[in-house]
Order: C-alpha cells, then sequence, then structure tokens
C-alpha cells in the first residue's frame, strides 16, 4: 500500500506539501502545477489516505450528509449523482436520509447530525418550508445548505430557475395555439410552486391570454396530487386543450386520470411538465417535459458547502446554465 512518503518521491516534493494537499488544508501555500503534480501521483500510486486518522487530526469527518424527501423519487437521481461526483474529488463520502429523518428532537436526527458524524448537511426540503431552527444547534455549528425548495434570498440557499422553466413550458403550448391552458401546481406554502406560477403567469401575459382561474389547481406534486388536479379540471365547461403540470410526478398521476376518464392526450388533452425523469419516457404517452439543471445544482451545492468547511465565506447559489431546455415528446401537438 503506498504511503505519504511515496507519493512524496513520486512528485518530488515533502511529505508535509503532499499531506497538506491531499487533506485541502486551507494554510497550503503551494502552485496549482505542484498540487496537481501531488494528486496525479497519489492517483497513479493508488495511494488512500487513513480516514480515521485524518479526522482525529483536522477534525473533520470527510462525511457530508445529503438529505432528500423521499429516496425513491426519481426527480433526486440527478441531484445526487451530482453530489456525490464533486464529493469524490475532494475524497468525500456522502451519507443519505430522508427528510423524516431530521425530526426536531428524534433519536435519528441526534445520531446523523450529532456525535461528528458528518462535516455539513446538504437539505432537499419536501413542499413547505423548513427553517433552520428545526435543525437544532446542528446549523450553529455545521454548514448547512437548504436546496431548491426555498426562498433565493434567504441564507445558505441553492436554487434553479423555476421561473424561467415554467416559462418555457408555458411558451411552449401557446406555440402549439393553445389559448385555454390549465396549471396543476404544488401547494400554495411551497417557493417552488411560488416560482413556477409566476413564470406560468408571465408567459400568458405576454402572449395576451388571460388566465382563468377555474383552470389554476394547488394540491401539490405527487401523482395523487396529479390526479386530483385532473379531476377538477377535466371537469371544467369548457374543457382546457392543454395542461401545464409543474411536476412530472404529478404529470403521471394527472395522464392516469384522463386516460381512465376516456380523454385522451395529446388528441384531447396536451400535457407538458417541469422536470425529467425516466418516468417522463415511460409513460403512456411519453411526457413532453422541461428539464431543469438538478446535476449541476448537487455539484454546485457541494461545491459551495465544501468551500463553508474549509472556513470560507459563505453565498447562495442559483444555476441556471445550463438553462431549462425542453424536451419535445408525444404528450404535446399543434391545437386541432
Amino acid at each position: 500500500m503506498a504511503t505519504l512518503s511515496d507519493v512524496a518521491a513520486r512528485a518530488g516534493v515533502s511529505v508535509s506539501a503532499v499531506s497538506r494537499v491531499l487533506s485541502n488544508a486551507p494554510e497550503t501555500r503551494v502552485s496549482e502545477e505542484t498540487r496537481d503534480r501531488i494528486r496525479r501521483a497519489a492517483r497513479d500510486l493508488g495511494y488512500r489516505p487513513n480516514s480515521a486518522g485524518r479526522a482525529l487530526r483536522s477534525a473533520r469527518s470527510n462525511v457530508v450528509a445529503l438529505i432528500v424527501p423521499d429516496l425513491m423519487n426519481a426527480l433526486f437521481v440527478e441531484l445526487v449523482r451530482g453530489v456525490e461526483d464533486a464529493a469524490i474529488d475532494q475524497d468525500y463520502l456522502v451519507l443519505m436520509g430522508r427528510t423524516e429523518d431530521i425530526e426536531p428532537g428524534g433519536e435519528r436526527a441526534h445520531k446523523l447530525l450529532g456525535e461528528g458524524r458528518v462535516d455539513a448537511l446538504l437539505l432537499q426540503p419536501g413542499d413547505k418550508p423548513l427553517p433552520l431552527e428545526s435543525l437544532g444547534g446542528f446549523a450553529n455549528s455545521r454548514p448547512v445548505i437548504r436546496l431548491n425548495s426555498v426562498g433565493e434570498d434567504e441564507p445558505g440557499s441553492a436554487t434553479m430557475p423555476d421561473e424561467v422553466g415554467a416559462r418555457v413550458a408555458t411558451r411552449h403550448l401557446i406555440d402549439l395555439g393553445h389559448e385555454r391552458i390549465a396549471f396543476a401546481n404544488g401547494i400554495s406554502e411551497s417557493y417552488t410552486a411560488e416560482r413556477r406560477a409566476r413564470g406560468f403567469r408571465a408567459a400568458m401575459g405576454a402572449a395576451g391570454i388571460t388566465v382563468d382561474e377555474a383552470l389554476v389547481t394547488a394540491y401539490g406534486y405527487t401523482p395523487s396530487d396529479g390526479e386530483r388536479a385532473a379531476a377538477q379540471l377535466l371537469a371544467a365547461t369548457p374543457r382546457p386543450t392543454a395542461i401545464f403540470v409543474a411536476n412530472v410526478n404529478a404529470a403521471v398521476g394527472l395522464l392516469a386520470y384522463a386516460r381512465k376518464a376516456g380523454v385522451q392526450v395529446p388528441r384531447d388533452l396536451a400535457v407538458v411538465a417541469l422536470h425529467d425523469s425516466w418516468t417522463a419516457a415511460n409513460t403512456w404517452p411519453p411526457l413532453t417535459t422541461v428539464t431543469m439543471p438538478s446535476y449541476e445544482l448537487g455539484r454546485r451545492a457541494f461545491d459551495e458547502v465544501h468551500r463553508r468547511i474549509l472556513g470560507e465565506e459563505p453565498s447562495n447559489i442559483r444555476v441556471d446554465d445550463p438553462p431549462p431546455r425542453l424536451i419535445v415528446r408525444e404528450s404535446t401537438v399543434p391545437l386541432r
């Protein structure tokens, strides 16, 4: 097994320089060329640090916790992949958990966040806001970044351009000739739902189309919420010719209800959803969606929390590169 001395000999530097570079010590004073040479030497030799010893020396575990509402939700796949790829680059591990694991005062919260097990927390709240106070004293002792389902100006936030994505989706339906467009949104307390509503209304207003408030629902982002929205919207007279669904999971439920109700998509009803996932491509008909930069959000959020672990000043993140992108599938066609 390669040692620090082996890496130092191969890179032509001192053992202390190797130790500082590979542990990301903030006081390290070496050139980028030397850093690259040390990392390349460590990689070539297959060097693996002693994690336990390093944790004792640095008072860090080199582990971050990533908490999402539902580990089985296909929407979080790209987010998780982005966090993990960025963590690997910095020799960190990612510990996964569910939002319910961090209920205030709970034993699981104490085990997960207490006892020095993790250096920081990346938290994707559910639909309802989750204040920092709910994390107890952890937020005062460790960096915390809340992902996406937060206000853009809140401390420690990382968000995506929901408003832009909603405009892209709505504009697609308008370009296809639809004017009687319904909107199936998330709950009113949700920050993402608020931003997506702004985007929907902005696109409709720019096209000179008045929003029919009877065609706007706010049930939530789950498949069952989508079914509830469909039941209300498809009962309207006259019926909408198109629906923008603010979440792809809700859109799957909406499609299922339409099928049971004998409403044919896209012949009778065009449907477009925000976010893309493997479920969108494999439902019937395959869903037209607007993909959001979830992978990049994960990478940027980890990079930011790592900066804060190293003692740098915090900043809020808005990830809009790449921008939201329309993926046209079989659920939308021009208005007949």
